[in-house]
């Protein structure tokens, strides 16, 4: 089975939903990066998760919102996010509308993650976005549990990387 399977069969196995949205940003010319869980999965041992956050140049993010409801994607709009999905899919794809992610897009390089070669996220801003979504106190219990274990990840692989923690976060895994 391969990375691209295995990524469907976990998302309900009948719309390969990712290679859609990187054939949409492809149409559209749209600049974008991989960040959160899947950008991680780039640089350490993967951890499944069927959210795929990215973030895309935001003179594109209105284009590539009505490319999606075109294809017959669903996007709901949230304060921080346009959230993707469509049917015959498990994934959610979060594009992040966040201006601090902006700069991510400009730094990213080409990783291959389960077969997709996609644009990612430099390992600093990676973690710079996993300390950022740790670390705000509106998201979920459950989903600042899962950054703290991606930063613990990276920063186990990493330990170079260890000095950019906050004191609370280094109290916490340190």
């Amino acid at each position: 089975m391969t990375g691209k399977d295995f990524l469907n069969s976990l998302g309900g196995g009948k719309n390969d939903m990712l290679q859609e949205l990187l054939g949409i940003l492809s149409k559209t010319g749209s600049d974008y990066c991989i960040i959160g869980g899947l950008a991680v999965n780039a640089y350490v041992e993967p951890v499944v998760s069927l959210d795929i956050d990215i973030i895309v140049t935001v003179d594109k993010t209105a284009e590539v919102s009505a490319a999606a409801r075109a294809r017959q994607m669903k996007v709901e709009e949230f304060p921080h996010s346009l959230n993707i999905s469509m049917q015959g899919s498990d994934l959610r794809i979060q594009l992040q509308t966040d201006p601090r992610y902006q700069d991510f897009i400009g730094n990213s390089v080409i990783k291959d993650i389960l077969g997709y070669k996609m644009k990612v996220a430099l390992l600093a801003d990676v973690l710079q976005g996993k300390i950022w979504a740790y670390l705000d106190n509106t998201r979920r219990g459950s989903k600042r549990q899962k950054d703290l274990a991606d930063i613990s990840r990276i920063i186990e692989a990493y330990p170079d990387l260890s000095p950019a923690l906050p004191n609370t976060i280094k109290a916490q895994l340190l």
